[in-house]
């Protein structure tokens, strides 16, 4: 029966139409003239006015046509459409009333109106007929929708009776957090508490819940969301009829607040050209150039004019990205940009992009630098960023670049996670290199460790407006959690004047300003985004930040040197300082007690071998090993 509905035309169901309304027309008589105290008998009046009859059903036809009575689907036979049917009645009211003058019939004209009221009254109810047939047919269709409306309000209100003709989908209840509505039935569907949702939907077997409350906050809507998901259950929300024609905003959209807003000091801004000239006229390479750091780095560099520029990365949706944005940023700047894919482990790949592009500046910011992932894969983590870095560091000596920089972090002071021991070690390299190219006679090796970088790829702010986004809560795994903080503009701009500054082996180390609280930083993001923190002291809050513990290797506190003795520089806002390193003889043993543990798959070899060479990571070991003893007794 269903498929039969569906594969009717439009033509067809206008002929269905006039057909009713023209079945409707003599009925109308009939009744008209049991009603009405005339002359002869009912039978007797309807054979006199058969001679009139074809012509009112013509002028019916035409005039239905006319009028678009017979084009006004069921599920929109409304006001409009009765108002049209009433001006189609009076219409068979005069013609009827002509007709029979004209045939001579000598009705009264008392017969006709009421003939015209009974056939609006049958032909409007046979609209409503037809269309409580209709729905149900649709109602024994398997494929029929059945939802439950989460708010009882206007919204909610206005969508039930929107879906109450709708052929596919079925509003069976409400469900509302307005404990005054519980019990009572609104729009002829009753209304449950929120607690029962679990209950209604097994009971009444629903398929969705629609959440038509746009009143909510970005927050409340997403928790609402997520809490009915976890029970199984398909959502979606619903706009305000105001916000679906424009007169409210259509989507409260969560505007991510730029990242300097929250260091909490005035961002790093001037820049000596005059020190940028070693880049300029030159051919630089920059490792992990589609990264956050990398693909600034590139940015920058452009500015310093150089002839060409390498841009190396392992990602290749990474290299796609960086490549298609600086293609655009050359365009009448004759540099040229070269794009390549592949690793820095690889030495012999490594070796002959030096040659064949004549590198003359190396920008090392290729790195695993996510603490938790790094500690959960230390074999990949180690290779990536120790003898990838020996591998780039030996072949950029080999191919005689000029300058080779090493972009390091403040997580290699000390460091208590396997992460910040692959940097230190990665500084290490460097600086034996460094030691081993006399004065003025060799390449330029440097490194410039900082700290955490505003905005970028798995930084804290992204992860906090994420988790904004989605109601919340936002995670900090300690109160008492600091860290530094730097834009990744003004890092790379005091990197490369860093880097233009080296005289080599120095480890420069950039100011930051006072370290901020991962705490109030996730005050910060709610707060700016125009919503408040929930906790003890307002449990009405919007966003709950909720407190998770320490990661593996994670310190409450960086550091920035191993000495604690800072020099300043020729800029204010970079220092330098002087730190101990291992012999050339230590390395050695260093990078070949690593490969040997990735070469036999042995993640303990490897984590042996940065306690071993790595000043901190021992401590941390052994604390690690207390605090289980402590736990399991």
């Amino acid at each position: 029966m269903l498929s039969l509905v569906k594969s009717l035309t439009s033509g067809q169901k206008r002929t269905i139409f006039l057909a009713v309304d023209a079945i409707l027309v003599p009925l109308s008589l009939v009744f008209a003239f049991a009603v009405q105290s005339l002359p002869g008998s009912i039978s007797a009046n309807m054979q006199s006015y058969l001679p009139v009859l074809p012509y009112l059903l013509a002028a019916l036809l035409g005039l239905s046509y006319w009028l678009g009575v017979c084009k006004v689907q069921l599920k929109y036979y409304e006001t409009h459409a009765m108002g049209q049917t009433a001006l189609l009645s009076a219409g068979l009211v005069g013609l009827s009333a002509l007709f029979s003058w004209i045939g001579g019939l000598g009705f009264p004209f008392g017969l006709h109106v009421v003939f015209g009221i009974t056939f609006f009254l049958f032909s409007v109810i046979s609209r409503g007929v037809m269309l409580q047939m209709l729905l149900t047919v649709y109602r024994r269709s398997p494929r029929r929708c059945r939802v439950l409306i989460y708010g009882a309000g206007t919204t909610g209100m206005q969508l039930a009776s929107a879906l109450r003709s709708h052929e596919t989908i079925e509003p069976v209840a409400f469900v509302d957090d307005n404990s005054a509505f519980w019990g009572v039935r609104l729009a002829r569907l009753p209304v449950y508490a929120p607690v029962r949702i679990a209950e209604v939907v097994e009971e009444k077997k629903i398929d969705r819940v629609l959440v038509a409350i746009p009143s909510l906050n970005q927050p409340k809507q997403a928790q609402l969301v997520r809490r009915l998901s976890e029970m199984g259950i398909e959502v979606q929300m619903l706009p305000s009829f105001a916000q679906l024609i424009g007169e409210e905003a259509l989507v409260d959209k969560l505007t991510p607040v730029k990242a300097h807003k929250f260091l909490n000091r005035a961002e790093v801004r001037e820049t000596s050209i005059a020190e940028m000239n070693c880049y300029a006229k030159r051919v630089v390479m920059v490792s992990g150039a589609g990264g956050s750091i990398g693909s600034e780095l590139c940015r920058q560099v452009l500015d310093c004019r150089p002839t060409k520029i390498v841009l190396y990365e392992l990602s290749e949706f990474a290299l796609y990205n960086i490549d298609m944005e600086m293609r655009q940023l050359i365009e009448d700047t004759g540099i040229e940009v070269v794009s390549v894919l592949g690793s820095i482990t690889d030495a012999r790949h490594v070796r002959k992009v030096m040659q064949d592009h004549a590198v003359q500046v190396v920008l090392h910011a290729a790195a695993y630098k996510h603490v938790p992932l790094v500690e959960a894969n230390p074999l990949s983590g180690l290779v990536n960023n120790v003898i990838g870095t020996q591998t780039l560091a030996h072949q950029a000596a080999k191919a005689g670049v000029e300058r080779f920089i090493l972009i390091s972090s403040d997580k290699a002071v000390r460091p208590t996670n396997v992460m910040g021991a692959s940097k230190r070690l990665a500084e290490q390299v460097v600086q034996d290199l460094a030691r081993r190219v006399p004065e003025g006679s060799g390449p330029v090796f440097t490194m410039v460790r900082f700290g955490n970088v505003l905005g970028s790829s798995g930084s804290v702010i992204p992860l906090f407006q994420d988790q904004l986004s989605r109601g919340g809560p936002i995670t900090v795994t300690d109160p008492n959690v600091k860290r530094y903080f730097m834009t990744v503009q003004e890092a790379v701009k005091l990197v490369l004047q860093a880097g233009a500054m080296a005289r080599g082996g120095e480890v420069f180390v950039l100011d930051m300003g006072k370290p901020v609280s991962i705490l109030h930083l996730a005050r910060q993001v709610i707060e700016n985004a125009g919503y408040t923190v929930r906790d003890a002291a307002n449990p009405d809050g919007d966003i709950e930040i909720k407190i998770t513990g320490l990661r593996p290797g994670e310190k409450l506190f960086e550091e920035l040197t191993l000495s604690g003795d800072l020099y300043g520089t020729r800029h204010p806002k970079i220092f330098s300082t002087r730190e101990d390193s291992l012999s050339e003889i230590e390395i050695a043993a260093a990078l070949r007690s690593l490969r040997e543990a990735f070469v036999a798959s042995d993640e303990d070899m490897a984590r042996e071998v940065v306690m071993r060479w790595v000043e901190g990571m021992r401590a941390a070991s052994d604390a690690k090993s207390d605090d289980a003893q402590r736990l399991g007794t």
